[in-house]
């Protein structure tokens, strides 16, 4: 069952923690930014990335999901 959205989260906040977060990882998603055309909706932009990259994120997410 996935989370209710909560608007409540800086979403400044939260691309500087998953860009560190990926840093961490050795995982860099150029375009990550907050998306400033809907500031009410306190979106995340994560962007496009190479093939290879995404196949890097979901190894990282698969690992950390095993811990």
């Amino acid at each position: 069952m996935a989370n209710a959205p909560s608007t409540d989260v800086d979403p400044f906040t939260a691309v500087e923690s998953l860009r560190a977060a990926l840093d961490r990882a050795g995982i860099v998603l150029p375009s990550l930014a907050v998306d400033a055309a809907s500031p009410s909706l306190a979106l995340v932009d994560l962007g496009r990335v190479r093939a290879d990259v995404a196949l890097r994120l979901a190894d990282a997410l698969q690992k950390g999901a095993a811990a």
